[in-house]
């Protein structure tokens, strides 16, 4: 009985009209694929979030992790000559941040990582390298490399400060990252011929590229004498480990 009616219900159905049924089922589908695809590859390329809990994500890239499975070998560049790094660059202790200028949880790791300088001080070096997630972050790629031309005038982490104050300022593109740096005193002229001239491109891109190699896939992302921790965990978590070093 009910084939026969669901037959029937088909066979009322004009050719016309169940040409532009299937076309409308055709595109419902596709839009269903397409999400899940577009939100595979944001959850791929994204920030890293803290959990609310006190343990950081860590995995021992000299060796075997905790959970006794093979990780990586670090291949993470030494402290380049030209390098801004922030407390003292023969320090035991090496911090080696790749982040995103966009990312807000960037923002909560930056004044982390500025408490851990007043802790430490001297005991520990702080190194910035990019890892601009172009995806979701249109604009992090250049003003990465406007830190390295103020970096130029040794201005890295004046700048770099500035950005974590109110890095919605990037929304303006090129014109925010000029205003950024037209507030720390630099030598506009000097700053926006190197901005406009990609100096830096390549020096971003070794980064970034650095940072995939070595298992980074989101931001912030810290190795700590080795120790990957993703994302923005507390002080205490990272106090533990710097202490435990």
């Amino acid at each position: 009985m009910f084939n026969k009616d669901k037959d029937a219900f088909w066979s009322a159905i004009k050719p016309k009209t169940g040409f532009f049924l299937g076309i409308i089922a055709g595109i419902l589908i596709m839009f269903v694929i397409g999400f899940f695809v577009l939100l595979g590859l944001y959850l791929s390329d994204s920030d890293y979030s803290f959990n609310g809990n006190n343990n950081p994500s860590i995995v021992n890239t000299n060796g075997n992790n905790n959970a006794g499975g093979s990780a990586p070998q670090a291949s993470i560049r030494n402290i380049q000559k030209d390098e801004a790094v922030r407390g003292n660059k023969n320090a035991k202790i090496v911090m080696i941040e790749y982040s995103d200028f966009q990312c807000p949880y960037c923002t909560r790791a930056h004044e982390t990582f500025k408490q851990i300088m007043d802790e430490y001080g001297d005991n520990v070096a702080w190194v910035y390298r990019h890892f601009p997630l172009d995806s979701i972050h249109p604009y992090a790629r250049k003003a990465a490399e406007g830190s390295e031309c103020a970096n130029d005038q040794d201005k890295f982490w004046e700048y770099t400060d500035a950005v974590f104050v109110d890095n919605s300022v990037l929304n303006q593109g090129v014109d925010g990252i000029k205003q950024i740096a037209s507030g720390i005193d630099l030598n506009m002229n000097k700053f926006n011929s190197c901005l406009d001239s990609g100096k830096y491109a390549d020096k971003v891109d070794q980064d970034y590229k650095e940072g995939v190699a070595n298992g980074v896939t989101g931001t912030p992302a810290t190795f700590i004498n080795g120790q990957l921790i993703k994302g923005a965990v507390p002080f205490e978590s990272f106090k533990q480990i710097i202490d435990s070093l």
